[in-house]
């Protein structure tokens, strides 16, 4: 039975689902004003700066005990670092709408990191999906207008992302053990505050050289907002309608970023979405139904 307290909560998902899905957009409107590393690093300072502030406004400030130092590293190192980085450079080289419907694979790469673990086993529906689904990124590749070569810009970004993919992966489910401890919003926080302190570090020479003065206001808007509501607020509202109603039934909202990202993508950027990259988003979210996973659970993204 829909209540009217579910009701609000699905409409705050579809509200994070609108930032996720024009995020590949937007940001790829700030990269065209400012380069790839110095404006992910920018936007990651807007989302510390952020989440820091909702830890002060909830009050869930808490000391991490020391046997927690490494697993809190690792998963922002290791997990949420290297996809931000690897994400940032394959939205640069691919369209938004692909970006998007790439960034949908996440319960593909969740399953595989599990299987190769050995923490959870595939089930014979659950290795066809995953089939499906990298069918479909094929289509969605060739589709996008060159031809399927090692030198295929959409191709490298594609890799990028299914990169991305694999590290957040590795962040989502290494990530509950903390969550189990402390507040979302904690974790959050010094999740961003780690991962940008290491991004600063490959983009400092090109951020130090870089002439800020001259940035567009464009840049500066596509900064602020993809940092802002795409990273830190749409992740912690996705944490709060998750425990509220379910990762199963959230997980429904996060298929519909890439409606978004191709609508965005068209007004924004005057992408175009043939037949054959439908076709391929088609075959990618049927992979996805045949791969669900009831206790899934997604903790951030962008």
């Amino acid at each position: 039975m829909l209540t009217r307290s579910n009701l609000y909560v699905e409409l705050i998902l579809f509200v994070v689902a609108f930032f996720w899905g024009v995020n590949p957009a937007v940001m790829k409107l700030g990269m065209a004003d400012i380069p790839v590393l110095s404006y992910n690093a920018a936007r990651l300072l807007v989302a510390v700066m952020g989440a820091w502030i909702a830890v002060g406004i909830s009050k869930t400030y808490h000391p991490i005990d020391r046997e927690d130092y490494k697993k809190l590293f690792m998963v922002s190192a290791v997990g949420f670092f290297l996809f931000q980085y690897l994400f940032s450079m394959g939205v640069q080289l691919t369209t938004a709408g692909n970006s998007s419907l790439l960034l949908a694979l996440l319960p593909v790469s969740v399953a595989l990191i599990n299987w190769v673990l050995r923490l959870e086993k595939i089930s014979f529906m659950m290795s066809l999906g995953i089939l499906f689904s990298l069918f479909g990124v094929v289509l969605i590749i060739v589709g996008s207008g060159k031809k399927l070569s090692l030198s295929s810009e959409h191709l490298i970004g594609a890799l990028y992302l299914l990169g991305a993919q694999a590290f957040y992966g590795y962040y989502t489910i290494f990530s509950k053990d903390l969550l189990n401890k402390y507040s979302s919003y904690l974790i959050s926080a010094w999740i961003f505050t780690i991962t940008t302190t290491i991004f600063f570090i490959p983009a400092c020479y090109e951020m130090i050289h870089l002439n800020w003065s001259r940035i567009s206001l464009t840049g500066w808007l596509s900064t602020v907002f993809s940092g802002a509501f795409p990273l830190c607020i749409g992740n912690f509202l996705w944490i709060w309608g998750t425990g509220k109603i379910g990762s199963t039934k959230a997980s429904l909202y996060n298929n519909i970023a890439p409606i978004f990202a191709v609508a965005s993508g068209y007004v924004l950027l005057n992408e175009t979405f043939s037949l054959v990259q439908f076709s391929g988003a088609a075959v990618i979210f049927f992979g996805l139904y045949l791969t669900r996973i009831k206790k899934a659970a997604i903790f951030s993204r962008s």
